[in-house]
């Protein structure tokens, strides 16, 4: 028998992404985020979702552009930094050390040393409730050398992405591959 929890925001996985966005005198920021993911398959496209009072919110209206870095297991220190303080105050890339690297598709920076990013143009917005959604059309994918796998693609236990679990506020690498989709279903 199952238990109700109520309405609450638990499910699994929950990608941890890093927001690159520029402000208003061009200043990079990055801001931690795990409400997100893939919305759309043509045009390829991302949706963020936000709260009105981040320094990333007012970034994304003016530039209408953003991008999704994904934190690599290496980088996970960094990425929970990037989500506990404000680009308002503290210049993320300065005080973690990282890259920021302008773009070339999309008026927002990337971080060089994640392994995958994707740079988006903003093309919808949703009032949600406490957040807003931001969909980004995917322009460009970029992924270092070293997460590409045979098929010319990222290879997911190369990237080794972080997951959250919004229950416990914990951080958690991926598991072992169980299978090929659109496959083992049909072997019955």
């Amino acid at each position: 028998m199952k238990k109700s929890l109520g309405a609450k925001t638990l499910v699994y996985p929950v990608p941890v992404w890093v927001i690159g966005t520029y402000d208003n005198e061009r200043k990079p920021n990055v801001a931690t985020i795990a409400w997100g993911g893939i919305c759309c398959s043509q045009p390829p496209c991302v949706a963020i979702s936000l709260r009105k009072a981040t320094y990333s919110y007012g970034n994304i209206m003016d530039r209408k552009a953003f991008t999704v870095n994904v934190p690599s297991e290496k980088y996970v220190k960094e990425a929970d930094y990037f989500g506990t303080v404000s680009g308002r105050n503290v210049d993320k890339f300065s005080e973690s050390g990282l890259t920021s690297v302008k773009s070339e598709q999309v008026d927002a920076p990337y971080l060089k040393e994640f392994p995958l990013v994707l740079e988006c143009k903003l093309i919808r917005i949703i009032e949600i409730g406490l957040h807003t959604q931001f969909i980004g059309e995917i322009m460009d994918v970029k992924a270092d050398e070293l997460v590409i796998g045979e098929n010319g693609l990222t290879d997911i236990e190369k990237l080794k992405p972080v997951i959250y679990a919004t229950d416990t506020s914990s951080y958690y690498g991926i598991g072992k591959c169980l299978g090929e989709a659109f496959s083992i279903g049909k072997k019955r």
